[in-house]
C-alpha cells in the first residue's frame, strides 16, 4: 500500500511551485501570459509528469507556447530541484 504522503507527491507540488515562479519571472515567449499553474500530477516512476493550467484567455497560441517553452522549463526545473531524473512535462 502507498504512503499517504508519498515521494512522487512531494516532487509534484514542489514542481508546481518552481514552474509557477518560472512562468510567470522567466519565460519571455510572449504568448504565455496570465498563467496559473492549478496541479501537477507526477508517475511513480517519476518519468513523466501531467501539469494542468487555467489561463484568463485561453487560445491555441497559449497552448502551443507552453508546448514550446516545455524544454526550457524542465532544464530550469532539474537546476532548481536536486533530482537524478527530472520528468518530462
Amino acid at each position: 500500500m502507498a504512503k499517504e504522503y508519498s515521494r512522487s507527491h512531494r516532487v509534484a507540488e514542489q514542481m508546481q511551485r518552481e514552474l509557477a515562479d518560472l512562468i510567470m519571472f522567466e519565460v519571455k515567449d510572449p504568448r504565455v501570459t496570465m498563467v496559473t499553474i492549478t496541479a501537477v500530477e507526477v508517475t511513480g516512476d517519476m518519468a513523466h509528469a501531467k501539469v494542468f493550467y487555467s489561463a484568463a484567455k485561453s487560445s491555441q497560441s497559449l497552448q502551443s507556447g507552453l508546448e514550446k517553452s516545455a524544454g526550457f522549463l524542465r532544464t530550469q526545473v532539474a537546476k532548481r530541484m536536486l533530482l537524478r531524473t527530472v520528468p518530462q512535462l
